[in-house]
C-alpha cells in the first residue's frame, strides 16, 4: 500500500461533544497534569469518561483533565475553568501554581499543577463517572490514545 501524499489533514471539530462552540484559532484547549505526592509516591490525576459507560476502557476513557477553549478566551484561563468543571473548585483555587508544559501538539496546550495530598476532588460536570490517583507506569497503561500519555510523561520529567 502506497501513502497519499495528497491527503489532507483532518480539519479541526468546530464544537464540542456537547455543542459548545470552539476557539477558531490554536490552541484549542488544553490539558491540565496534577501530580500529587502521596504517602506512597507520586500520583497523577486520571478521569473516567462516563459517555461509553462505566466499563468503557478505549482510546479517551481515562484522562487527565482537558477540554476545549472557548471563542475569545485565554488559554490559561480556559485551562483553569476546565479544571474546575471537571475536578472541582478545590483544585482550580491552586491554579496560580499552574505551570506551562512543553507541548507536543501544535493545536493544543498543556500545563502542570502540583497539588498537595489530601486536596478534595469532585466530578462537577456528568462527563466523568469517576476519578482516581494513579502511579505513573498505570497511567501511561490507562491513557489512550499515546498522545493522552504524552502529557503524563511530559509531567513526570518536571522537577
Amino acid at each position: 500500500m502506497v501513502a497519499d501524499d495528497t491527503a489532507q489533514p483532518t480539519p479541526e471539530p468546530r464544537t464540542t461533544y456537547d455543542g459548545l462552540p470552539i476557539n477558531p484559532e490554536p490552541p484549542y484547549g488544553s490539558t491540565v497534569v496534577v501530580r500529587t505526592k502521596s504517602p506512597d509516591g507520586t500520583r497523577y490525576l486520571l478521569l473516567h469518561r462516563a459517555h461509553e459507560g462505566p466499563d468503557f476502557e478505549g482510546d479517551w476513557a481515562w484522562t487527565p483533565p482537558a477540554g476545549a477553549r472557548q471563542p475569545g478566551e485565554d488559554v490559561r484561563e480556559g485551562a483553569v475553568r476546565e479544571l474546575a468543571e471537571e475536578a472541582g473548585p478545590h483544585l482550580a483555587a491552586l491554579a496560580s501554581t499552574l505551570r506551562p508544559l512543553p507541548s507536543t501538539q501544535a493545536n493544543w496546550a498543556q500545563f502542570l499543577l502540583d497539588a498537595p495530598w489530601g486536596t478534595p476532588v469532585e466530578l462537577v460536570d456528568p462527563e466523568h463517572d469517576r476519578w482516581e490517583w494513579v502511579p505513573l507506569a498505570e497511567g501511561l497503561r490507562r491513557c489512550r490514545p499515546e498522545r493522552v500519555a504524552d502529557s503524563l510523561r511530559l509531567a513526570a520529567e518536571q522537577p
